[in-house]
């Protein structure tokens, strides 16, 4: 900030504030989040921390609530289109040879599961940690979350 002293009419003194250099050196995330990523109990109200938590666990739950039934109506359309086409005798499908590459495939997943299991569990440290430091939020979270999935 650029402070500067400028005398008034009767010899006292004030400092003049440059508010647009302020504001190009604190960005608004700063003020909301601050310099380090510390417990949020130690920023905000216990009322703001259930407002912050809810509505971006809102949000997640819509977000996943409308992706979730796209991804459900493509795989079962998908694959009520082939029923219909194996019924109707336009497509043959090896049932036997499905079942063989599926489990193939969940024996390569649980190979790969296996091997970066230190990682899921370094990161499912972390989550709690952070669901501990920041119970307030975590639950409005969950409650928007659950909100944005009914809604």
């Amino acid at each position: 900030m650029a402070a500067r002293r400028e005398p008034s009419s009767d010899d006292e003194s004030y400092e003049v504030l440059d508010l647009t250099d302020y504001a190009r050196r604190h960005h608004w995330w700063n003020r909301l989040f601050g310099r380090n990523s510390g417990p949020l109990t130690e920023k905000y109200s216990v009322a703001t921390q259930i407002v912050i938590g809810g509505v971006s666990g809102w949000c997640a739950g819509f977000l996943f609530q409308k992706v979730g039934k796209l991804a459900a109506t493509a795989v079962g359309g998908g694959f009520l289109l082939l029923q219909i086409a194996s019924h109707g005798g336009y497509i043959q499908v090896d049932w036997k040879r499905v079942e063989k590459d599926v489990n193939n495939a969940k024996r390569k997943i649980k190979k790969e599961a296996n091997k970066s299991a230190p990682e899921i569990n370094t990161l499912i440290e972390e989550s709690t940690d952070f669901v501990k430091k920041n119970i307030v939020v975590s639950g409005g979270f969950v409650g928007g979350f659950l909100l944005g999935l009914a809604s």
